[in-house]
């Protein structure tokens, strides 16, 4: 027992200081630099922020780690960084991981056993752990004890470990694939993170401008935004892109260079990429607008299923450029009229 503890303590220690050098050298990168690190500064998601809030203090004024809270949205969002400013709200240590990289149960166990009393557990893609993994992951958060099973056959044995208190904050793209005993254990909730409007991703857009030292004009702005498909991520990589542009070109930041900057990238008014527009014409053009079945779409444009549904349908449903139907997918009369395509 004391050896099985000791090895796990030593694995923990290397994982502690894995992750410790990575937030370490975080700094020196410019998309840590654009992260918000107050509540003030984190715009949007409005909702999300006063529930959290109120959360906290309670907890805070109880003397009581937070309950285990859960976020779910498309990529870019700002789930990471409302973990993080969670750890700051509430002075806690954070220690980040993810679910592919939790492999083993004893990876999770020597993680679980070397956080302190009140720490922030941030699992990120917490829906790709594995089943077993998972299963001890269930006591861990509702009862504070890890039961580790010790040999195999009729030697086996279980121990079980008592946790700090701790705070799992977790976040996943896709909640459908989280089992529903898992998802029952947020009971400090599960948040969904919405969409940015055009105002919001204008106000993010300026305030990196401001940290990256970059003299924007207004319109150039509103164009970065208006194409960066309601995304923070999206639209600080346009703007960093765009801002390279006008850099090596020995121009200002202004809705001519923007609008350069962004055509290289394929990028067009509405935020299509190359790959975006591609589909819509191979829908059109080959069958007619559809309806086609997935696989067969995946076969004509050469991108996998998964691409296509995950990363190219929802930006393209939002627009209303698509369709999914019973039969398959469908171009609307929007998809023909931006690529200007006559309609038969």
């Amino acid at each position: 027992m004391k050896y099985f503890v000791k090895f796990m303590f030593q694995k923990g220690l290397s994982v502690i200081i894995q992750n410790m050098s990575i937030e370490n050298s975080s700094q020196h990168y410019l998309d840590q630099t654009l992260r918000p690190n107050t509540w003030d500064e984190y715009i949007g998601q409005e909702n999300i922020k006063k529930n959290l809030l109120i959360l906290l203090q309670a907890a805070q004024e109880r003397g009581h780690p937070a309950e285990h809270i859960l976020f779910y949205g498309p990529p870019g969002l700002g789930k990471t960084t409302l973990a993080n400013l969670i750890a700051k709200e509430t002075g806690r240590q954070i220690k980040i991981t993810s679910g592919p990289a939790i492999e083993k149960v004893g990876d999770l166990a020597s993680i679980l056993t070397n956080l302190s009393e009140g720490d922030i557990l941030f699992i990120d893609e917490i829906h790709r752990l594995n089943k077993s993994v998972e299963e001890v992951l269930y006591p861990a958060m509702e009862s504070g004890v890890l039961d580790i099973i010790i040999g195999k056959g009729p030697s086996a044995r279980t121990i079980q470990l008592d946790l700090p208190p701790f705070t799992l904050v977790a976040a996943t793209t896709r909640i459908s694939l989280l089992s529903a005993p898992l998802r029952s254990r947020f009971s400090g909730g599960v948040h969904r993170l919405e969409m940015y409007s055009q105002d919001e991703m204008e106000r993010i857009i300026h305030r990196s401008s401001q940290i990256l030292g970059v003299d924007t004009e207004r319109f150039a702005i509103e164009e970065i935004a208006r194409r960066a498909r309601s995304t923070p991520r999206t639209a600080n990589y346009f703007l960093k892109r765009c801002r390279d542009y006008a850099q090596v070109h020995k121009g200002s930041l202004d809705t001519e260079n923007v609008k350069k900057a962004l055509q290289l990238l394929g990028v067009d008014e509405v935020g299509l990429f190359e790959s975006d527009r591609n589909l819509l014409r191979i829908l059109i053009e080959k069958f007619g607008g559809g309806p086609v079945g997935l696989k067969t779409l995946a076969a004509a444009t050469g991108d996998e299923e998964s691409t296509i549904e995950d990363v190219m349908e929802p930006y393209l449903i939002q627009l209303g450029f698509l369709e999914r139907t019973t039969r398959g997918r469908m171009a609307t009369e929007k998809a023909y009229s931006h690529l200007n395509i006559l309609q038969d």
